[in-house]
Order: C-alpha cells, then sequence, then structure tokens
C-alpha cells in the first residue's frame, strides 16, 4: 500500500473507531478510540484462532508490521504533537514552577530510569546495560496522553502547569538519555554516540543544540510573522516551523522534541503576544487543536493495533506485571524526591505527589523506541513488557487520574 493509502485507511478506521466510542463507551475521545482498536484486533486474533484456515490476522499483522510506527512517530507525528502541546504553556507560569519542572525532567528522569532497570535486570537476568534502555523509554510520561487527561480534569493552574510543562520536557529529555544507553548498550547498532566516550557529547549535543535550535528558530519565526497580518500565511508559517524545524534537528542529530518544545513555547507566549492579531491568534489556536486531536486519534488507535507486534507467553507476562509495579514505583520516586527537596523553600498543591504519580502517563513515544531497538535476545521481552506498561497506563490511570484530581487537587497553592 502506498502511503497516501495507508493515512487514509488510519483514518478512516480512527473516524469509525471514534464514533463507536461515542456512541456505546462515552469514553475520552483518545482512550476510547485505543480501546476500541485493541478490542478489535484482539477479536482478529481470537477470529484466527478458532478458524485456523483463515488468514484475516496474517493480513492484519503484515499491514501492521508494514507500518513502521517507530519512524511514523518519532520522525514524523512527534514534531507536530509536541509543538501543538507547547502552544499552549505560556512561559510566565512555566517561569514559576521551573524549579520542579527542571528536577523532574532531569533528577526525575534519571531516577525512574536507574530503579526500573536495576529492578528490572534483579527480577529478570537481563543485562543490566539492556534492562536501563528498557528503564529509559518507559521512564518519559507522554505529553500527548497527559495533555488529553488535563483537559477531564478540574486542576489548579500551578498544577496544571507542573505536569504539562514536565511531560514535554522529561519526553525530550528521556530520548535523549535513552540514546546515550542505546549507544553504550549496544555500540554496534545504529545509533550514534556508541561507547561511555561518546555519551556525553552526545547528550550535550541532542540536549542544548535541540533547545538552542528551538530557540532560534523560533525567534526568526516570530521576527517574520511580526511583519505579516495574515492568519492563513501565519498559520502556515508556523506549520512550516514544526515540521522543518524537526527535519533540521533530525539532520543536524540534535534533540527533535527538545526543539519542537523550545520552539513552540516560544511561538505560543512571545509570538502569539507580540507577532500575532486576535484573528490570527484564533486561526492558530484552531489548527493547532485540530491537528493535535486528529493526530491523537491516530496516534492511538496505531497503539491499539500494536499488539499484532507483540509475542505474549507466560514468563513474558509476569515480566510485564513486574515492569507495570516497577514503573509505578520508579514514577513515584521521580516526583517525591524532587518535591521533598523543594519543600522546604516553597508549598506545593495538595495531592501534587499523588496526582503527579498517577498521572505519569506512558504512550505511543515509549512503544516507538522500543521498536527502534536493535534486534537481540531481550528484544521481544522489553517490547512486550513496554506494551502491558502503555496499556495499563492509559486505559487504567488514564480512566482514574482524572477523578483523583478531581477529588484532592483543587485546593489552592500557597505560595
Amino acid at each position: 500500500m502506498t502511503i497516501l493509502q495507508i493515512a487514509s485507511l488510519l483514518i478512516v478506521l480512527a473516524g469509525v473507531f471514534g464514533t463507536i466510542n461515542y456512541f456505546v463507551l462515552r469514553l475520552p475521545a483518545s482512550i476510547g478510540i485505543l480501546i476500541v482498536a485493541l478490542f478489535a484486533s484482539l477479536a482478529v486474533l481470537g477470529l484466527d484462532a478458532l478458524w485456523p484456515a483463515s488468514t484475516i490476522a496474517e493480513d492484519t499483522r503484515a499491514f501492521v508490521q508494514g507500518i513502521d510506527f517507530s519512524d511514523a512517530l518519532l520522525e514524523g507525528m512527534l514534531g507536530l504533537l509536541l509543538f501543538a502541546g507547547a502552544l499552549h504553556v505560556k512561559l510566565s507560569d512555566l517561569r514559576r514552577q521551573w524549579g520542579i519542572v527542571f528536577l523532574m525532567a532531569t533528577m526525575g528522569v534519571a531516577l525512574s530510569t536507574a530503579i526500573v532497570g536495576f529492578g528490572f535486570s534483579w527480577l529478570t537476568g537481563m543485562p543490566i546495560l539492556v534492562a536501563l534502555v528498557f528503564g529509559a523509554l518507559i521512564s518519559p510520561t507522554d505529553p500527548v496522553a497527559v495533555l488529553g487527561v488535563l483537559r477531564e480534569a478540574s486542576l489548579s493552574k500551578s498544577l496544571e502547569t507542573k505536569i504539562a510543562g514536565e511531560s514535554l520536557f522529561n519526553d525530550g529529555v528521556g530520548y535523549v538519555v535513552f540514546l546515550v544507553l542505546v549507544g553504550i548498550a549496544f555500540p554496534t547498532g545504529d545509533h550514534h554516540g556508541a561507547g561511555l566516550g561518546g555519551a556525553v557529547t552526545l547528550f550535550l549535543q541532542e540536549a542544548v543544540g535541540g533547545a538552542a535550535l528551538g530557540l532560534i528558530a523560533g525567534w526568526l519565526t516570530f521576527r517574520v510573522m511580526r511583519h505579516i497580518d495574515d492568519p492563513s500565511l501565519e498559520t502556515l508559517i508556523t506549520l512550516g516551523l514544526a515540521f522543518g524545524g524537526y527535519e533540521l534537528s533530525v539532520a543536524l542529530h540534535v534533540s527533535a522534541p527538545i526543539m519542537a518544545v523550545c520552539a513552540g513555547l516560544l511561538i505560543g507566549d512571545i509570538g502569539a503576544r507580540h507577532g500575532m492579531s486576535e484573528e490570527t491568534r484564533r486561526y492558530v489556536d484552531l489548527f493547532w487543536h485540530l491537528i493535535d486531536e486528529i493526530l491523537n486519534a491516530v496516534l492511538f488507535l496505531l497503539i491499539g493495533v500494536e499488539v499484532f507486534a507483540v509475542t505474549f507467553d507466560l514468563s513474558s507476562f509476569h515480566a510485564a506485571l513486574a515492569a507495570i509495579i516497577l514503573a509505578l514505583l520508579a514514577r513515584l520516586a521521580a516526583v517525591a524526591v524532587p518535591v521533598t527537596l523543594l519543600r522546604p523553600f516553597r508549598s506545593f498543591d495538595k495531592g501534587t505527589i499523588p496526582i503527579m504519580t498517577w498521572g505519569g502517563l506512558k504512550g505511543g513515544i515509549s512503544v516507538a523506541l522500543a521498536l527502534s531497538l536493535p534486534q537481540g535476545e531481550w528484544t521481544p521481552l522489553i517490547l512486550t513488557s513496554t506494551y502491558c506498561v502503555v496499556i495499563f497506563s492509559i486505559v487504567v490511570q488514564g480512566l482514574t487520574v482524572a477523578p483523583l484530581a478531581k477529588r484532592i487537587g483543587r485546593e489552592p497553592e500557597l505560595m
């Protein structure tokens, strides 16, 4: 199938599954689409087991495996999704929460990677470096899933900014840590930065380079938009920034996710206030909201059908269950330690630790990173465990975090 045919089929399926969710399940749109897609996939697998002569499961698996989920997300959809998410986070709000956001996106990712890596290695016998790679890919919270849940919860502005800002930045940092560890654990793989010597250089190049490129590209775009008063053209320019900046980041080997976040933050705040008319702001907000909703639907559909790429057996099920518990414990540490360190200097909203722990949803980024790993003895177990953690996170945590937040997170912050 051509790329256009695949894209058309995915959008049609997302629309059909979204309609089923709207009339039957009535769940939040993205989660509902994922659940319907997962049940449809399991139904196909069940039909194949009952009717072995049928080739429907084999044909569906071939179609799913023909979609390079890793490339489609990491080198296509992710830039648009991160840019769209960053547009709605104001720098003024983020500056007030920069301490906790910075610690969670750096120390938090490191703690989570270590806890999951050492724990998973001890439980499964996996080599420690390979287990740390698993820890790195499962540690970042997915801004797509997190920001979607925020729309359903009634949170204070400060807590919402903490969650949104951390999810945007720890995604980029986690991706860089993943690349560094893959370069060490799989030195013969196709990832650059192999070996410990190249790890520090790679981290600085990816993280600092991505932030610098995002700020420079966003600033230049803002300077151009100041001299234009055409809502359609200015919206097109923001799309060009998201696409072009992301691909330039890939070409320059700097962190494309961090670039997209920094560029989106600058355009969404400084650009919106000083470079856009009121009409242009409405155009840009509506356009990127629509892009966000469509790509969310397609992404969660893809997560649901990726069950065809996963191998399940009893041992992998036990490992996946352990991975879910480890991921939750690691997330608790990633939130509780930075909050505890900063508590002597400032107060936090009631329920910050439980809400941010349970609301740290994993998503398509973790699955994409797992699928991008070089083939090896432990790769199938990592993929299966990652998929189970993501499904549990989105379905169980995603459906319960909003009621949790509404119940314990409404009291205003004491500054």
